[in-house]
């Protein structure tokens, strides 16, 4: 039996996330719609480059060759192109191998109106005008940061982290501190708060499914002990003790957990990225969003007092 949609963790993407569309988009900004569709005829059989999302979304996919009885996962283009320039697109799809069969194309038109359509709990992109649009309509999203892309083939652990305020997490304690840009006083609110689970922030229900996700494969491994697990979490907060409690009270209340979590007390987070080298980290603040080498796939959510 395949399970309905509903019953699945369903990520949504532009092909400007999973492919390096550079080429192809100069020629659509200097020369013109029908250029860029004449272009992408010209080359239909040449495969495009990977993007920053796609090593993420390789081994995402590969959670339904680990559960073939259940496909708990699904991938679904939501593209600007029209059908005909999409063509290359899926075609690339098809040359990596991708289980990615369903489509939305708008020719020309932002497709984030989609995104609950097809019960996705997350849509990425590398515009930031379709991000955010999703975001203001309530929808979980964001852009996907120029980095180098770097696909070890052989390693199908995929790497996932996040900060918490503003992206797993509503964004009170951010607006707390930065009413005042008082630590000591947002210290003191997180502190008498800290029994109080947080409200759900944008990507609240990625990380729930995951966490869905994991149990899946903890169940698998009781069984089969050569099983090895698909899905690393990790949550990547500037807070410190004692303003860490509330963190886990929020997710004791909502039923899950992380991996990893590190609370920095402001230190540079690029330091335990380099570490752990994430397949993508998602994170409100741009200012947080870099690394050395830009070696890190790096996920702007655009949510919040800290985008205001």
């Amino acid at each position: 039996m395949k399970y309905p949609i509903e019953q699945k963790l369903v990520i949504s993407l532009a092909s400007s996330a999973l492919f390096d569309l550079s080429a192809s988009h100069q020629v659509f900004l200097t020369e013109g719609v029908v250029a860029y569709r004449a272009y992408q005829e010209q080359h239909i059989d040449v495969p495009l480059g990977k993007g920053v999302a796609f090593p993420f979304i390789r081994r995402f996919l590969s959670l339904n060759r680990a559960f073939p009885e259940r496909l708990p996962v699904e991938v679904v283009l939501l593209s600007r192109n029209s059908p005909e320039t999409g063509l290359r697109v899926f075609r690339s799809i098809q040359h990596y191998g991708l289980d990615i069969k369903r489509a939305a194309f708008m020719t020309g038109r932002s497709p984030h109106e989609y995104v609950p359509a097809f019960n996705a709990s997350l849509f990425l992109s590398a515009s930031e005008d379709d991000v955010q649009k999703a975001i203001d309509a309530q929808y979980p999203a964001g852009v996907v940061l120029p980095s180098k892309v770097y696909d070890d083939e052989l390693d199908n652990e995929l790497r996932i982290a996040f900060d918490f305020d503003g992206v797993i997490a509503d964004d009170e304690a951010e607006s707390v501190y930065k009413r005042n840009h008082d630590l000591i006083a947002f210290q003191r609110y997180e502190a008498s708060h800290q029994g109080i689970p947080h409200q759900p922030g944008p990507l609240a229900d990625l990380f729930k499914k995951l966490a869905w996700l994991q149990a899946l494969e903890d169940e698998r491994r009781a069984t089969d002990a050569n099983y090895r697990k698909i899905i690393k979490t990790s949550i990547i907060t500037a807070r410190s003790a004692p303003a860490h409690e509330r963190v886990v009270t929020t997710l004791k209340a909502w039923g899950v957990s992380a991996d990893e979590s590190f609370f920095l007390g402001g230190m540079e987070k690029s330091r335990i990225l380099k570490v752990l080298k994430p397949h993508l980290f998602f994170d409100d603040q741009r200012s947080h969003l870099h690394s050395a080498a830009g070696e890190i796939p790096m996920v702007h959510v655009p949510f919040g007092v800290a985008n205001a």
